[in-house]
């Protein structure tokens, strides 16, 4: 009963913010109303100054060499809101926050794997800004941190996590390609003893294996999109990570990815529809994931600004 009155708060809370935004978006003035293709092309850009929505739902099959592994799946949520702030023509200043609701999340404990079920996960968000040379090189540096806000301890990240980001991207008449990286460290320490379980979680980029008093962890994105015509793009932006201090064989996480974008209107209100397929040539041997697919619907809305 509890459970489901947090689903229907949560939910409730992003259909009022939802709603909010589509009537402001309604409301503003429509001159100057950029196609599809061309708003599909501004969007591509990583330091564009469109605000989204960014609703990610996310499906990963696991595998891995613990007992039941490879009958693993997990469902969730995050909600990521892009709202730039131009600083001038060509630099802008991006509050990225990433807030994960998960639906089903499988974690291995003594008594094998369970299932966690419906719960907030652990808050990330990077603070960075972006500037566009005249080259259509683009630069973006920032700031990246992890938060322990799961609602479920066993799915509370160990660590509070906290560490420099750097994002290269480049402009083509085609389309643009990029690569973010961030590295992090942790900024509190724990009893190794009280982490004894094995998770790897879609909204973070840490794996929690064997404990450990520290956290290390290497990890980003990368980018490319392809223009084809009337909105239509292929683009994908897998995230990938290494921890430093996980054991050998756990490491690297890192898939290979690809899909398409459609850019549309309903009404006044741009939307973007992103369909992707993941496939992990490196994942964790103990637990990891094996196959990934990643629905993210993001209106475009109006900046207060």
């Amino acid at each position: 009963m509890k459970k489901m009155l947090k689903i229907k708060k949560y939910l409730f809370l992003l259909m009022m913010l939802f709603s909010a935004l589509i009537n402001a978006q309604e409301a503003q003035e429509t001159q100057d109303k950029p196609s599809a293709d061309e708003l599909a092309k501004e969007l591509a850009n990583p330091n564009n100054t469109r605000g989204t929505l960014n609703f990610n739902f996310d499906y990963v099959h696991y595998q891995g060499e613990l007992p039941g592994a490879k009958s693993q799946n997990s469902f969730a949520m995050g909600f990521q809101p892009v709202l730039p702030v131009p600083l001038n023509k060509t630099t802008n200043l991006f509050v990225r926050p990433n807030i994960p609701l998960y639906f089903t999340q499988p974690t291995f404990g003594a008594n094998g794997f369970e299932n966690q079920g419906f719960g907030l996960g652990n808050i990330s968000a990077d603070i960075a800004i972006g500037k566009t040379f005249p080259s259509k090189t683009i630069g973006i540096l920032g700031v990246f941190g992890s938060f322990r806000t799961a609602s479920n301890e066993a799915l509370r990240s160990p660590y509070t996590l906290l560490g420099p980001e750097i994002m290269v991207s480049q402009l083509f008449k085609w389309g643009v390609v990029g690569l973010m990286v961030n590295h992090s460290w942790n900024l509190n320490k724990i009893d190794p003893s009280t982490n004894d379980s094995f998770s790897i979680l879609g909204d973070d980029v840490w794996i929690s294996s064997e404990g450990g008093e520290s956290a290390s962890i290497t990890a980003g994105q990368y980018v490319y999109a392809v223009s084809l015509s009337n909105g239509w793009q292929i683009m994908s932006s897998p995230t990938w990570s290494y921890n430093h201090n996980a054991s050998k064989g756990n490491k690297l996480t890192l898939p290979l990815a690809t899909g398409v974008t459609k850019v549309t209107h309903f009404g006044k209100l741009p939307i973007k529809f992103n369909l992707q397929y993941w496939y992990y040539v490196a994942s964790p041997e103990a637990f990891g994931p094996q196959h990934q697919i990643r629905l993210t619907i993001s209106p475009v809305v109006p900046l207060p600004w």
